[in-house]
């Protein structure tokens, strides 16, 4: 359990270090507006800007995030929320922190480069087993519920609040802002798999001890198909089932240690109808 600790920890605080970078590094300098709901305070401190009023984005990041906070801690998972809102306190005050020169005068290149690495900073929160607050909280408890990933989704929410950002501040920008969006999106779709499914087939002369290896490492169904091999006409069983891909090399570990002839062909899994145990976030 420390173990699981630390590594939580650390992947909360490269995720703010890198989020916190991004936003100093390349979305302030050419006016872009963040995602979820740093865009929203990042938008809330621009209007009470222009209304002579003084509103800190770093602040809004925390208020903003609370009510959410509140209702996730029972549905989602307590560690979950707690280690979430921790990545939301430390990357605004690391907003204040890291202060830098921006590397690029191009916005094109601000907006692949932020774009990129702003989704890896919510990516790395999500495989570190927390998350950067804000909309992922609403994703990730959608997400449980429908069993699949909602990202599509959320870029589509963002899009709706740049629009309402385009209509003050300028389309241009807007514009930029929605391609960063797409990036970023596009970036956590490519390293965050959790609700994503693979078809496992297993070639195993030894279906006995595999299964039992396999049901104690995870709560996953599983077929087996007595049979022999064409080319060496020996009797062995192949085994089919179902499991989110990253359950795949925990799985694949443990039964080679049962079996280290065993063959594992991975499958892409376009569609699944049926019971599907999803592992809790806690």
């Amino acid at each position: 359990m420390k173990k699981r600790y630390l590594i939580m920890l650390a992947a909360v605080f490269a995720s703010a270090l890198l989020q916190a970078f991004t936003m100093n590094l390349f979305l302030e300098p050419v006016g872009l507006l963040p995602s979820g709901f740093t865009g929203i305070a990042s938008l809330l401190s621009r209007v009470a800007g222009m209304l002579g009023i003084h509103f800190s984005t770093s602040v809004g990041m925390v208020v903003l995030n609370i009510p959410v906070a509140v209702f996730c801690y029972r549905q989602i998972g307590k560690k979950f929320v707690l280690f979430s809102m921790l990545q939301v306190l430390i990357s605004s005050i690391l907003l204040h922190v890291i202060k830098s020169e921006p590397l690029f005068d191009d916005v094109l290149l601000n907006i692949c480069f932020g774009g990129f690495l702003y989704g890896v900073s919510i990516a790395i929160a999500l495989k570190g087993n927390a998350s950067t607050a804000g909309m992922d909280f609403i994703a990730l408890y959608v997400s449980n519920r429908l069993g699949k990933s909602i990202w599509q989704y959320v870029f589509v929410f963002n899009c709706g609040l740049l629009c309402i950002f385009g209509a003050m501040f300028g389309w241009e920008y807007a514009g930029y802002s929605i391609l960063f969006q797409f990036i970023a999106t596009k970036t956590i779709d490519n390293f965050y798999h959790r609700f994503k499914r693979v078809t496992l087939q297993i070639t195993t002369q030894k279906p006995k001890e595999v299964v039992k290896e396999y049901i104690e490492t995870c709560k996953h169904g599983i077929s087996v198909i007595d049979g022999y091999g064409g080319y060496s006409k020996k009797s062995m069983s192949l085994l089919h089932t179902v499991v989110s891909t990253y359950e795949v090399q925990d799985i694949i570990f443990h039964l080679r240690q049962v079996d280290p002839g065993i063959i594992i062909n991975v499958m892409p899994t376009e569609t699944f109808i049926g019971t599907f145990y999803q592992k809790p976030l806690d």
